[in-house]
């Protein structure tokens, strides 16, 4: 297998058939799934026109396993993610959701590291768990949204210390920067 950091590309014929290029043989979107999971990333070009179909298919596969009843998504993240097509927020939507993603990333990784495999304790005691909820709450806030714990007054906890308030305070601001930017 070539190096997982190299993005394994996948060709889409006229035919509708995806021909992996690394092992000169077609895939399902199955495989491509499993491909993904295992750490690869992938890209899906269509070989008349060149156009990168990667998304259009990340998207299927997505609604495929949320089809099955692997639901991954609530309801309510899918809503919000429509009506971020709609408005302005749309230009900082993809940059947060990388973002927590990548901090969600990062915390696993951690977590795993720290206690092994086998021992898998609650997310809320991981740190960038807790950095990762303020930032959500400030994004949310931002924009007039309702929080996710309405119940709460009392702004999140923030288990990294000052820093890690210091920079979503200065995340927020960069964002609302851009925003009045925008508006202009």
């Amino acid at each position: 297998m070539a190096n997982a950091k190299e993005k394994l590309l996948i060709k889409r014929y006229a035919s509708r058939r995806l021909y992996n290029t690394e092992t000169s043989d077609y895939v399902t979107l199955e495989d491509i799934s499993g491909f993904i999971r295992d750490g690869r990333d992938v890209q899906i070009m269509d070989l008349k026109s060149g156009d990168d179909l990667t998304r259009q298919y990340l998207l299927q596969i997505i609604a495929e396993h949320e089809s099955r009843g692997e639901n991954v998504l609530p309801v309510d993240v899918l809503t919000d993610l429509v009506r971020s097509y709609t408005n302005q927020a749309a230009s900082v939507v993809p940059q947060f959701l990388s973002m927590s993603f990548e901090m969600l990333r990062d915390g696993q990784n951690k977590m795993m590291e720290n206690m092994g495999m086998n021992s898998m304790n609650s997310l809320n005691s991981m740190p960038s768990f807790e950095a990762m909820k303020a930032q959500q709450e400030a994004f949310m806030k931002a924009f007039g949204w309702p929080s996710a714990d309405q119940t709460s007054s009392e702004p999140a906890k923030d288990a990294g210390g000052i820093d890690d308030l210091d920079a979503i305070k200065a995340q927020l601001s960069a964002l609302q920067d851009q925003l009045s930017k925008m508006s202009k």
